[in-house]
């Protein structure tokens, strides 16, 4: 195949895999030549040939939460007697062209998978469609947008759990309660804003726009946007994080602030992935199944890869809430 096409045979697997480090015309190229000659990867074991094979894919895979549901996924390939392969998404600047995602997905069928997990991918459209051509199962986890008609997702009760921890700090005393969420495109943050909301305005609380805040699922978010809530004329006496991660920036900030929790600032987050129990003090955050999220995924991908449609196609998991040492009773002020 290499030779043919004149490169060589890590320039083809960069074209076949979406990769961004070669140009548009050796890509096109390549697609081209492997169109011509029906050309299928041969690496690893083939349809229907060994043990089976499950892909599991990422853009960013190091996050305590990606850990928390990879932990499922495992566990439930494990059980099943199936592989698990991981897998890069495409290159984001390649991955909505039709025919990179086409032989992404042959590529994975070419290695004896029979069902992809997709977690944290963005912009799946075209791979999604192309799994979808070719009959392999594709189930998302956490999708950022959930109205795909084409996707078969897994995740949690978003706008329940937001809404119970907007509760609980209500029960508390609260009514300045801040919230700094993740990105307005996610559906799965879209949801926990509108809990937030849904729990404020039962309580006849008015909800302040100057206390709602939007960035990306990081550190970083919780830590630039508390910081202007904290040195505000009139900051919050709790902030709800619409993850563990941006709950982390919360705490960090108040603390080089000299503001301190829970006696003078209530900290919420949701996920309640490993480190909320480690932080400084341990994170009150909204439960949401990691593990079982990985599990029902894996569960749903072999049960399609059978021929069983499934019986939804968004699968919500239940949330609790976990209660621990960052949170506490409105105090009078700071």
């Amino acid at each position: 195949m290499a030779a043919t096409v004149g490169v060589s045979r890590a320039t083809v697997s960069k074209a076949l895999n979406g990769r961004g480090d070669i140009s548009d015309e050796t890509r096109e190229r390549v697609l081209a030549a492997v169109a011509e000659l029906g050309y299928r990867p041969t690496t690893g074991l083939t349809q229907g040939e060994g043990r089976r094979a499950l892909a599991v894919v990422f853009d960013i895979p190091a996050s305590p939460y990606i850990v928390g549901v990879l932990q499922g996924v495992l566990a439930a390939a494990t059980e099943a007697g199936v592989d698990l392969l991981t897998r890069l998404a495409p290159d984001r600047s390649s991955r909505t062209q039709r025919a990179v995602a086409r032989e992404w997905v042959a590529a994975q069928q070419a290695a004896g998978v029979v069902g992809i997990i997709g977690l944290t991918v963005s912009r799946p459209g075209a791979i999604l469609q192309a799994a979808g051509n070719a009959n392999l199962p594709f189930v998302m986890v956490d999708p950022v947008d959930a109205q795909d008609g084409h996707m078969v997702s897994v995740g949690s009760s978003n706008w329940a759990g937001a809404r119970t921890g907007a509760e609980y700090l209500l029960e508390l005393g609260h009514r300045r309660i801040a919230w700094v969420g993740g990105p307005e495109a996610s559906d799965a943050a879209r949801d926990r804003l509108y809990g937030y909301q849904a729990a404020l305005d039962a309580a006849g609380v008015a909800i302040d726009p100057d206390l709602i805040r939007s960035g990306q699922f990081a550190i970083e978010n919780g830590a630039e946007h508390a910081r202007d809530l904290l040195m505000s004329a009139d900051p919050p006496t709790a902030i709800m994080a619409g993850d563990d991660e941006i709950a982390v920036g919360v705490l960090a900030t108040a603390h080089e602030l000299g503001i301190r929790v829970p006696e003078e600032l209530s900290v919420m987050g949701f996920d309640d992935t490993p480190q909320a129990a480690w932080t400084t003090p341990p994170l009150t955050t909204v439960h949401q199944h990691l593990e079982g999220m990985g599990a029902m995924a894996v569960q749903t991908a072999l049960s399609m890869a059978e021929g069983h449609p499934p019986s939804s196609r968004h699968v919500e998991l239940a949330t609790s809430l976990m209660v621990r040492d960052s949170t506490a009773p409105a105090s009078s002020g700071r």
